[in-house]
């Protein structure tokens, strides 16, 4: 069974703006991730994946199926927006149950599906919640939820951790890796930290150029030996930033401790540290051109 995303030649324009320009992607099953600044074209990227927007160039086929079939691509994809709202007076078994309505599940197949499905995202205790009362971490549960009832072969979902507090992150993070075993699961953020825990592959999107693509051991090879560390003045703070490419900064009253990225040892108290893909994505970004 063909568990993929193929991407080829794809330009998506908003009048004279491009906001995708002939990229080509490939997505293996399993958690793949797509990093970029906000504004990069992410989210366009994925809507165009699941059916909601149409490309002006290229071809995009999903479990090898031509994206222009609407109807067949929508059976095989869930999708988690990043602004995405439920019924807020409903109960979470209500609104999934709702959902699966509009998706045209029969009555017999809800009644094992949706309970089935709160049970995956760790929900079923909360199933006569109202959605309104449940936390920020739980309603994006429960979009998970919504997107996998119908068992897609992919799900695309679109920055699922902003603004969840780090134990509902985690949480959210491991769920995505148990759904991603047998299936594509696109993880689309800014947040680099969702992507370093989660992914083997990804991918990083510029102003609508993919500026890497391949594995984070690829991306973290490129700033080998570049990353140091040093406790300087923090009055030389503003000096050093003007000089090299500072990707962590901490103050201690008149010492502060730098993380930062250069291609020599730049000056004598400087020692070499391990890259982080923070600090790969910092490098790529502030330097390497589309690929």
């Amino acid at each position: 069974m063909d568990n993929s995303i193929s991407i080829t030649g794809l330009t998506k324009r908003f009048g004279s703006k491009v906001a995708l320009d002939n990229i080509d992607l490939d997505i293996p099953q399993g958690m793949f991730g797509l990093l970029g600044p906000n504004g990069a074209g992410k989210t366009t990227l994925m809507k165009i994946i699941s059916t909601l927007l149409k490309k002006n160039d290229g071809e995009v086929s999903i479990c090898g199926t031509p994206v222009e079939k609407t109807r067949d691509i929508r059976k095989i994809i869930g999708y988690l927006p990043q602004d995405f709202s439920m019924y807020a007076n409903m109960t979470a078994y209500d609104a999934l149950d709702y959902l699966a309505v509009l998706s045209g599940m029969s009555k017999s197949d809800r009644r094992i599906k949706v309970p089935e499905t709160l049970e995956k995202v760790n929900l079923l205790d909360q199933k006569k919640t109202r959605v309104k009362s449940m936390s920020g971490g739980m309603q994006r549960r429960l979009g998970i939820a919504q997107a996998i009832i119908h068992d897609p072969r992919v799900i695309i979902v679109d920055e699922p951790t902003a603004g969840l507090d780090p134990e509902e992150r985690v949480r959210f993070r491991n769920m995505l890796c148990e759904i991603a075993r047998d299936r594509v699961v696109l993880l689309s953020t800014h947040i680099v930290g969702d992507i370093e825990a989660t992914c083997e592959e990804i991918a990083i999107l510029n102003h609508g150029h993919f500026i890497f693509r391949g594995r984070i051991v690829e991306l973290l090879n490129m700033v080998s030996g570049k990353v140091y560390t040093a406790t300087i003045s923090t009055s030389e703070l503003d000096s050093v930033k003007e000089r090299y490419l500072v990707t962590g900064i901490l103050t201690s009253g008149s010492l502060t401790t730098v993380k930062l990225i250069a291609d020599e040892k730049p000056f004598e108290s400087a020692t070499s540290a391990s890259a982080d893909v923070e600090d790969a994505y910092m490098y790529i970004m502030h330097g390497q051109e589309a690929v």
